[in-house]
């Protein structure tokens, strides 16, 4: 508040005051009980990230807190209704300035939560100056948002104004316009995702059903299914294959053996007392079948034995 006088400058028809005093006036006291709240509720978690309710994707009711005159409504029921014709509208007409105005704004909302009557409430005004603001900076209001069960879009002000009731919501909107944007979900685009979507999945499936047509034919075009019998066959080949083989290698064996028979035979033919009868020797044995080695063996009227090739004879030592 500035106080002094005033005075004309009639040639240019300029005023001018002359300052006497000035004193701080609304802004400064204003301001400095809400920073004094403000830090008191960040304090105590209000504001606290981790208490944030989930907006609904699809509310069918959407709940407003503002004034019933002026645009705000409107603003709000145009972009609502244009998004989604099928939303409904719940208006709950509370003052959004003047004295009393915070009291009623944190009944307000008390009661829409008492009786489930939306899905999601947006707390909304137009913008003015920090004074015109003040309900929606009010403790009462602050906690009443904190309380409530129903998420809360705060859409106070223009975008540059930051109340209370923005830090405590559960999300915060720059407009009312935009409040019914983050509120309501956009049918048209929707139906358009879906059309994309249902695109998507039909080339999803064609491109999958094409996928399986080719390993499906693959696995036919292998031999396993052209020719089933085909490894068993070639497995007769093979146990015939050994057979033969087996056959083989015995025949070569026993060839084999017969020879080193034969050579053995032979040798022991060689080597045989029997074979040396042939060339005119004999062997001459006692009466007690011992062979007759030396002439100390026998004396005079001895009977032996003399075995030659084709036989054996007696005879007698003279």
């Amino acid at each position: 508040m500035v106080f002094g006088s005033v005075s004309v400058f009639e040639r240019d028809g300029v005023y001018q005051i002359y300052c006497k005093a000035m004193q701080e006036e609304g802004m400064g006291s204003l301001y400095k009980a809400y920073e004094e709240l403000k830090g008191k509720l960040e304090k105590e978690g209000l504001f606290d990230i981790k208490y944030k309710k989930k907006i609904p994707f699809m509310p069918n009711i959407v709940g407003v807190l503002t004034s019933q005159t002026g645009s705000v409504i409107r603003d709000i029921i145009n972009v609502s209704t244009r998004r989604n014709p099928n939303v409904y509208i719940r208006l709950f007409p509370v003052p959004v300035q003047g004295e009393g105005a915070g009291a009623k704004i944190a009944e307000a909302i008390r009661y829409m939560n008492e009786n489930n009557l939306a899905d999601v409430l947006i707390l909304a005004r137009g913008g003015g100056s920090l004074e015109d603001l003040w309900p929606f900076n009010e403790e009462i209001v602050a906690r009443a948002i904190f309380d409530s069960k129903i998420p809360i879009i705060s859409a106070v002000g223009h975008e540059t104004d930051f109340t209370i009731a923005d830090f405590t919501a559960d999300l915060r909107a720059p407009t009312p316009s935009a409040a019914a944007e983050l509120a309501v979900a956009d049918i048209e685009e929707l139906n358009n995702k879906i059309n994309s979507f249902q695109t998507r999945l039909k080339l999803a499936l064609k491109k999958k059903v094409e996928l399986m047509r080719l390993q499906y034919e693959k696995c036919m075009a292998r031999r396993v299914f052209k020719e089933p019998l085909q490894p068993i066959n070639e497995q007769y080949v093979r146990v015939d294959m050994l057979v033969k083989n087996m056959a083989h290698t015995i025949e070569i064996k026993y060839k084999d053996c017969k020879n080193k028979m034969v050579e053995v035979v032979s040798k022991l033919d060689t080597l045989s007392p029997l074979k040396t009868l042939t060339r005119g020797y004999c062997i001459a044995q006692n009466s007690n079948g011992d062979i007759i080695k030396s002439t100390k063996d026998v004396k005079k009227d001895d009977e032996l034995d003399l075995r030659l090739v084709d036989g054996t004879k007696k005879v007698k030592v003279i």
